[in-house]
This record gives structure tokens, C-alpha cells and sequence, in this order.
């Protein structure tokens, strides 16, 4: 991915590839805003099962675009981007 020049969101993982903890309040948004939905969609897991077999994948479905959506806002708001790291300090 590109690096951004704007404020960072997230921190660089210490090893290997991708996002820490966020550093900045919108990072903190995000991450919370991601657990909120995939705890409602869990939740709401064991209601869906008794109308329809299908309806079960509604949560799987709410869950795997939610993941989606974070790992994308983390890969372009990480300080420096996203790479491999081997722990050095940059």
C-alpha cells in the first residue's frame, strides 16, 4: 500500500505485517465502531436460526464486510503503511 501523508490512525505492528492499536481518536472510532457490529450481528445469530435455515449467513455476511471494510481503513491509515517489520525501531 501507499503511504499516507495524512495523521495516522493506527500504529505499525512491532513484527511481521499489518496494524497495532490505534494512536489517534478516529483509529479508536473505528476499531470500537467494528466491535459494536460484529457483537450485534453475533447476537442476533441465535434469533435468525429459528425463522429460516438461511438467515444464519446474514451475520456471517454482516461480520465478513465489516472485516473487510476495517482491514481496508487500517491498511491506508497505518503510520508508514503496511510492510513487513522485524522489530528494528524506524
Amino acid at each position: 500500500m501507499s503511504r499516507n501523508t495524512a495523521k495516522p490512525w493506527f500504529a505499525p505492528k512491532r513484527y511481521g505485517y499489518g496494524s497495532g492499536l490505534p494512536i489517534a481518536w478516529q483509529g479508536w472510532v473505528v476499531f470500537l465502531a467494528y466491535i459494536v457490529v460484529c457483537a450485534g450481528a453475533a447476537s442476533a445469530l441465535p434469533l435468525m436460526l429459528d425463522n429460516t435455515a438461511l438467515s444464519g449467513w446474514a451475520p456471517l455476511a454482516i461480520i465478513s464486510t465489516a472485516t473487510i471494510i476495517l482491514v481496508i481503513i487500517c491498511a491506508r491509515k497505518t503510520k508508514g503503511g503496511w510492510r513487513w517489520r522485524w522489530g528494528k525501531d524506524e
